[in-house]
């Protein structure tokens, strides 16, 4: 087994194989993508099938509910939407990252309201690639 570990800057450290940790920096970009663009398949399919996700103030959601949660109302999008990671560490098919995320709603009546906080995440690799099995976030100020 190949172990790399690296700091690309004082605030992050990647621990695992070069190709998984480069691949997992790359679906986090993706997944901020999808979830600017609205794209709720891509958001459904960066997840794996038994995924969980922890939002704020509310229950375990899974399943359906993961999508629902990430639908927004008609006329409201993410204009903004941006994971920083603080450490990727790599176990075989298993990996997780911690870090910050922030973003930026625009709202129906042309308001934008931002928002930041902190998050993990544990991927599972599913057939080559890495998904996100849970999803845990909550607020800072």
């Amino acid at each position: 087994m190949l172990l790399f570990v690296y700091n690309v800057n004082f605030a992050q450290e990647y621990i695992g194989s070069k190709n998984d940790i480069n691949q997992i920096i790359e679906n986090t970009k993706h997944f901020s993508e999808y979830v600017m663009a609205s794209d709720y398949e891509m958001i459904a399919a960066s997840y794996t099938e038994d995924a969980k996700i922890f939002p704020n103030n509310t229950k375990i959601l899974e399943g359906e509910d993961i999508i629902k949660y990430w639908t927004l109302p008609e006329g409201v999008n993410t204009a903004y939407h941006k994971i920083s990671q603080s450490e990727i560490t790599v176990v075989e098919n298993t990996a997780y990252d911690y870090g910050y995320y922030e973003g930026k709603t625009k709202h129906k009546d042309g308001r934008t309201s931002s928002w930041k906080g902190k998050y993990v995440i544990v991927w599972k690799k599913v057939n080559d690639q890495w998904k996100m099995y849970l999803d845990i976030w909550n607020g800072v100020r």
